[in-house]
Order: structure tokens, then C-alpha cells, then sequence
């Protein structure tokens, strides 16, 4: 049986990526196979296209770090040909083929059933960022932060990260602060649930003032960098700063004053080996109490022939909320 999928290619001379054809064979080894509904596009999925190598780390590759559908074979005890599933994380479209094709094939242990409550269209406008979003929200919520306490920024805010921890966060009656370099989206950044937008330059410091003033009772980052560093300085006491990106940098220039004298937590965020207990229960809160009733105004649907023009879009920062990626050509 052969099925279209989106082929990463890297050598000496450069990376291509296009449609190609392959069959169930080709496929890595794996206890259950599923065929592929839809996946979502991810930043690292644009890094994975490029032929980044700290993401793509064989060639060929498929990437696809999401994938829902439903079961063809599977040998693993729990899981039965026909459930509807979906796969998030691990190494699926990194180091392991993932869900850019209409077949994937994976370990057991990856595979969620889809919750009740969720399409598989639904599953993946979640995906990796709504489930990294959730995990945010979570952080802030351990931190005994509660909405009383006082704005909570989040930056990249039309990213697919952004735009979910926006959602989730106004619908636990928290007000939000959306930080943008895109002032086009402002409205739409507000139907979500922000109380207001600030450009970026509103957390880009560059005074190297070891504290600044305190602004945020919290903070959901998902650009790194500096912006990460300017957080970590104007957050209040007893505040989180939940981590979980790295597209302004990946290095952290700041002092351990946030720390010792305000109390400021810095959670990082790893989605992609969440304990299978945390996972599920995750996927079950995106699927009742923290469900978005608009997701469907930041989701759109794209061809795998079509994903390499919208990689180019997101790298330069031109895509907003989520994209979902059907295996057509």
C-alpha cells in the first residue's frame, strides 16, 4: 500500500523537502500503525523542514510532530484497530517518521486515545502547542497564582502557543496581557480573551537593571531570549514565568536577583516527555473544563503540498494561531 507524504531530504549540497510517495513498509518499526486524519503545523516542524539539525536528525525525514486518526494494526494489548487516537510529542517527527504522511507507525506508549469531547480536527488545533499552552496554564496554576492576583503577559501572542494560553487562561477569568509585534491582529487577539495588547518592545529591556519594575503576577513566554530575561526582572513577588520557547534565542543573560529577592519561579516547559499520567490528564481538561468554544476562528487547514510555502510564512513570523496539515496532496 503506498501513500503520499512529506519527505525531508538533507546531504552536502543542501535540504529539499516535497511530496513523495511511500508504502506501509518503508514506515519505521512501531506496535500500532494509524492512519493519519490530520497533524498540525509546529515551529519545530518548520525547523524539521529546513533540515535544522537539532531537530531533523536523520535524513530522509518525515516530519510531524502531531498526528490524530484512527487505528489500522496494532500489536499493543489497549489499543484495538479502529480507536480514534492521537499522538503528540515523544520523538515523533524528530528522531522517529512522523505524522506528515497518511500512515505513521509508533510505539505503543505514544498513543492516547482521542477524549471524548474532542474531534480529531479539535485534537490537532490542539496539538503540541494547546497541550504545551495547557501545561503553562498548570504551572501558574501550582504556583498558587489564582485570576485575583493580577495580569498575566504572554508573549508570541499569535503564535499557536500564544494564542491557546490567551484562550485557556481568559476562560479560567484571568486578564491577560498579549504581547504582539503584529498590531493587524489586535482584534482578533482580544476575541480570544486579552484585556489588552502591548507591542514587544514592552518587554525587550535592555538597561541590564539586575530588577525592574513589577508588572505581571505571571507569565507565559514562548520567545526565549531576551524577552525571557526582561520577564524574569518585572515579574512580582511570588510570581512564575512558565518558559517554552526559543525563536528571539536560546541564551538567558540574567542575574539571581528575580529569584532570592522577589521569589519568581522560571518553570520550564517539556512537552515532549510529559509522564504519561500528566498527559492524560491534560488532553482530558482540553477536552472538558478548559475546552475553547472559538478555537475554530484561529485554525485552518493546508495540503501537504502547501507546507513548505506556510513554513517559509512562519519562519518570518506571518502565521497566526493554528494550521492543521491534511496527508492530500
Amino acid at each position: 500500500m503506498s501513500f503520499p507524504c512529506l519527505m525531508v531530504r538533507r546531504d552536502e549540497s543542501g535540504t529539499t523537502r516535497g511530496v513523495e510517495t511511500i508504502a506501509v513498509e518503508d514506515l519505521p518499526p512501531g506496535d500500532v500503525l494509524i492512519e493519519v486524519a490530520c497533524s498540525s503545523l509546529n515551529y519545530k516542524d518548520a525547523l524539521a523542514c529546513q533540515g535544522h539539525p537539532g531537530v531533523m536528525q536523520q535524513s530522509p525525514h518525515v516530519p510531524g510532530i502531531d498526528a490524530a486518526g484512527v487505528v489500522v494494526e496494532s500489536a499493543a494489548a489497549a489499543i484495538q484497530p479502529g480507536d480514534a487516537v492521537l499522538v503528540t510529542g515523544y520523538d515523533l517527527g524528530t528522531t522517529h517518521w512522523g505524522g506528515f504522511a497518511r500512515y505513521v507507525r509508533v510505539p505503543g506508549e505514544w498513543v492516547v486515545p482521542l477524549p471524548e469531547g474532542l474531534t480529531v480536527d479539535e485534537a490537532m488545533s490542539y496539538g503540541t502547542a494547546g497541550f504545551t499552552a495547557a501545561q503553562c496554564v498548570e504551572a501558574i496554576q501550582h504556583s498558587g497564582i489564582e485570576p485575583a492576583a493580577g495580569e498575566i503577559v504572554v508573549t508570541g501572542a499569535t503564535g499557536g502557543v500564544g494564542s491557546l494560553s490567551i484562550g485557556i487562561l481568559a476562560k479560567l477569568g484571568y486578564q491577560v496581557v498579549a504581547v504582539t509585534g503584529k498590531p493587524e491582529q489586535e482584534k482578533m487577539l482580544c476575541q480570544l480573551g486579552a484585556k489588552r495588547i502591548l507591542p514587544r518592545e514592552e518587554v525587550q529591556d535592555t538597561s541590564n537593571k539586575p530588577l525592574l519594575r513589577a508588572r505581571w503576577a505571571a507569565a507565559v513566554d514562548t520567545v526565549g531570549g531576551n524577552t525571557l530575561a526582561t520577564l524574569l526582572r518585572s515579574t512580582e513577588h511570588r510570581g512564575c514565568v512558565a518558559a517554552c520557547g526559543l525563536v528571539a534565542g536560546t541564551e538567558l543573560h540574567t542575574t539571581v536577583y528575580p529569584f532570592i529577592l522577589r521569589g519568581v519561579t522560571l518553570d520550564g516547559i517539556d512537552s515532549a516527555q510529559c509522564p504519561r499520567k500528566e498527559r492524560l490528564e491534560i488532553w482530558g481538561r482540553l477536552s472538558g473544563p478548559w475546552k475553547l468554544e472559538n478555537l475554530n476562528q484561529i485554525v485552518r487547514s493546508i495540503k501537504l503540498s502547501e507546507v513548505a510555502s506556510e513554513v517559509e510564512a512562519m519562519l518570518a513570523g506571518n502565521t497566526f494561531g493554528r494550521i492543521l496539515v491534511r496527508p492530500e496532496i
